[in-house]
């Protein structure tokens, strides 16, 4: 069925990994929690944490709205699409528990559609709270009620799925059931006291780590996206937006490719970036990319990749390329055969060489 790939993958939830990134939480002064764990995690002292809480809460919607989110079938799959946060809006409710009410876009792939891009929203209520693992914070964000979820598709690249969706929209009734039932997983954001911090669907336990493809533990860098993207002839994934807020900064990529020869890494600025994503969203084929690439360079299958951008201060998208209407190498598109590339990477914003 039509989006039975697309909605299984870990969908609007995922973006919620944004709050890994809020500087709200650094006047929790989490060192000193550290002192007094079990104090801290007593049940008693639920409403003292969600107090502490609310200081990264207030960053939520404008930490979330700098990231996109890889979508994933599975966590230890690749992702096969991506979604992009449009608008967010936080409410604390009487009870105290937080709504979130949420729009975007995105693009996936599925066998039977090839190429589909989408519009989706929900409002979900989370009852939040947080516990210690040393000096470690779990924050637990799990799902109280969804109250709206909604989904429809734009574009899709297979003419004849295209026109069956047009006669009933099996697709979008089937993907909206779908988005409610992952939005009830719910998340948790993990931050040690030094700031750094990552995201794990549904409950992650104490002392445990969601699972990531590079091993970049005591890097001295800040890690934007750690994970392996599946891209399929005449198909692209855009990373990004990529916040680099300091001058003497560099991109640095690291990555490695399976399935093909050669593919496109591609650097576009915030303008030309913002126009691509809307333009590829907007349409079933890909087209030409807008402007002109701040970097490009070509990954080969058998090396790891490891490169330093060096860019000003600004805001950036990273894309990776399996088209040949960008880029270099220019893949033939062949009718029987997919010619889809996997690429393992990890994306870090750190000093420049």
């Amino acid at each position: 069925m039509l989006f039975r790939d697309v909605m299984r993958m870990r969908t609007v939830v995922l973006v919620f990994a944004a709050l890994a990134g809020s500087s709200g939480c650094a006047s929790c002064a989490q060192s000193y929690l550290g002192i007094m764990p079990g104090t801290m995690n007593d049940p008693s002292n639920r409403t003292l944490r969600r107090e502490i809480l609310s200081y990264g809460i207030g960053q939520f919607c404008t930490e979330l709205q700098k990231h996109s989110a890889p979508l994933k079938l599975a966590d230890d799959q690749p992702a096969i699409g991506r979604f992009f946060p449009t608008s967010c809006k936080t409410t604390t409710l009487p009870s105290g528990d937080l709504q979130v009410a949420l729009t975007g876009q995105g693009y996936a792939w599925t066998n039977i559609s090839k190429k589909v891009t989408f519009d989706m929203s929900g409002t979900v209520d989370y009852d939040q709270d947080f516990q210690l693992d040393g000096s470690t914070m779990y924050a637990y964000f799990r799902t109280k009620s969804v109250t709206k979820s909604d989904f429809k598709s734009r574009a899709i690249e297979n003419p004849i799925t295209n026109f069956v969706n047009s006669l009933t929209p099996i697709g979008d009734n089937f993907g909206r059931q779908l988005l409610a039932s992952e939005l009830q997983k719910g998340f948790t954001v993990i931050r040690t006291k030094d700031g750094d911090a990552d995201f794990g669907l549904g409950v992650v336990d104490l002392g445990k780590r969601p699972l990531k493809p590079w091993d970049v533990h005591g890097a001295a860098r800040v890690t934007y996206e750690n994970t392996r993207s599946e891209i399929h002839q005449n198909e692209r994934d855009f990373v990004g937006p990529i916040y680099v807020e300091d001058s003497g900064r560099a991109i640095w990529v690291t990555a490695t490719l399976d399935g093909l020869a050669a593919a496109d890494l591609i650097v576009l600025g915030k303008a030309d970036g913002e126009a691509s994503v809307s333009a590829y969203v907007a349409s079933a084929s890909a087209g030409p990319l807008a402007g002109t690439p701040v970097f490009q360079d070509v990954i080969k299958n058998g090396a790891q990749y490891g490169k330093a951008i060096k860019v000003p201060k600004g805001v950036y998208y990273l894309v990776w390329d399996n088209t040949p209407t960008a880029g270099q190498v220019a893949p033939a598109v062949e009718l029987l055969n997919d010619n889809a590339a996997t690429l393992t990477y990890v994306v870090q914003i750190g000093d420049a060489p």
